[in-house]
């Protein structure tokens, strides 16, 4: 199916899965709405969307302040008419063992990987709803699907993301017309690591590097690009994507 045409908003669009992401469904036709906080770096994505003839809009967004997902959704409805494409992408992965007490943290790590979702979904299932149609992708991780030492809170909220994912598919499909894919990626290089103040955490995900091959951001942007342009009839629920070389 062609997204030619089709409204994407993009949460944690500023970097890593959400600027590759992006970048493709543009590339493909859709016109995107590209969300985070760092307006600047939006600014230098869009910039790039419309040099290779594409759409886009940046939308400094916060997706943890339910007030400034709104007036970015809004933003994206009044520019290019409504939104067919919801990728939920924006995370945290600030590493640590639950003995480090880093509640900051686990707080912070709560209010973006799961009330960051619930507010963009929120924002933007009206519209969806209204138009009878829409596709919702959600990023979790192998981390939803398994548990790691280490990772205990990480594993938590990607948890809820993979059960959010599940039972929005059965709520939204058949009654609305709406498609819920969640992407559940392996190792992937991105800015997620530079967001771990644990130094002996920071040192296991560097000499993790030196063992496999990790995924890059656009082998995700790819993932999200097939599911998104599957046939009408179709929805991927869930893809699992690892580097060839993680066995774990």
């Amino acid at each position: 199916m062609s997204i030619e045409g089709k409204i994407a908003l993009v949460t944690g669009a500023s970097s890593g899965i959400g600027a590759a992401t992006a970048l493709k469904l543009a590339a493909n036709g859709a016109r995107v709405g590209l969300a985070a906080r760092r307006a600047d770096r939006l600014e230098e994505l869009v910039s790039r969307i419309e040099k290779a003839g594409g759409q886009g809009i940046a939308l400094e967004m916060d997706v943890v302040d339910a007030a400034s997902v709104e007036a970015g959704v809004s933003r994206l409805v009044q520019a290019f008419g409504g939104v067919d494409i919801l990728f939920n992408n924006a995370g945290l992965m600030p590493l640590s063992d639950i003995e480090a007490l880093k509640v900051d943290e686990w707080q912070r790590m709560v209010d973006v990987n799961i009330k960051g979702v619930l507010n963009t979904t929120a924002a933007v299932l009206p519209h969806m709803i209204r138009q009878k149609s829409g596709h919702i992708v959600n990023t979790s991780s192998i981390a939803g699907r398994k548990v790691f030492a280490g990772l205990t809170v990480y594993c938590a909220t990607k948890h809820a993301v993979t059960a959010l994912s599940d039972g929005m598919r059965m709520e939204l499909g058949k009654k609305h017309n709406i498609r819920v894919t969640c992407v559940q990626p392996g190792a992937v290089e991105t800015e997620l690591y530079d967001q771990i103040s644990d130094p002996a955490a920071r040192q296991q995900m560097e000499e993790l590097k030196t063992q496999m091959e990790f995924l890059k951001a656009e082998d995700i942007a790819e993932t999200v690009l097939f599911a998104v342009k599957s046939p009408r009839h179709v929805d991927i629920a869930e893809v699992f994507v690892m580097p060839t070389q993680q066995a774990w």
